[in-house]
């Protein structure tokens, strides 16, 4: 049984004649964030998936197997919730009670798409969203700190952390400059109770 444990970055460019010939394996969301899966081609090849944890493939990633091989990742048709409504208020307020539910949500620019669930349907009816059940890929937000699509040495991964760190700075209550001393500790002066860090500067 062949193993598909690396993922090519989307900015490495392989020749499409070599991605159109690859076998593809389809998988719904939920296959498509688990790093360890056993799972059959579409060609009827057993594989097993072997992936860095936090991994989330997307439609079109490429996958390569432990003998070089190419597999090209496709989204599968699944059950979902296609929401829109007749205002951007309606829309942004079904966004936040979705995030508010830590729902996986895929944003598009006049709709929200979510798996199926007739408890987060009748709460989006509610206040006023229009509902269709169809049966569409799905590919909600990877999260608001980067996370998710990553290859943990890929360049983007540094500026993703470093962004995600400023992030995390700007809501921890830091009412101080953080020009100060790379190696300067915060003691209970700066408002986090007993326990100390430091602060990595770039």
């Amino acid at each position: 049984m062949r193993t598909l444990n690396k993922l090519l970055a989307p900015h490495l460019k392989i020749a499409p004649v070599l991605v159109k010939r690859a076998p593809t394996l389809t998988l719904a969301f939920d296959e498509r964030r688990k790093s360890r899966l056993a799972a059959t081609l579409d060609n009827g090849e057993e594989i097993a998936l072997l992936l860095p944890r936090g991994t989330v493939l997307r439609d079109g990633d490429v996958l390569v197997a432990d003998d070089g091989g190419l597999v090209r990742v496709v989204a599968a048709d699944e059950a979902v919730l296609v929401v829109r409504a007749s205002d951007a208020l309606t829309l942004t307020r079904a966004a936040y009670h979705l995030g508010n539910r830590h729902t996986p949500v895929e944003v598009g620019t006049d709709y929200l798409k979510l798996e199926y669930d007739p408890v987060l349907a009748d709460m989006l009816e509610r206040i006023g969203a229009t509902l269709e059940q169809v049966s569409l890929p799905f590919h909600p937000e990877a999260g608001a700190y980067g996370g998710g699509h990553k290859h943990g040495h890929d360049e983007t991964f540094a500026e993703d952390y470093a962004i995600a760190q400023q992030v995390f700075g700007e809501h921890h209550g830091h009412e101080h400059s953080h020009d100060h001393d790379p190696d300067h500790v915060h003691d209970e002066s700066c408002g986090h109770g007993h326990h100390s860090h430091h602060h990595a500067h770039r």
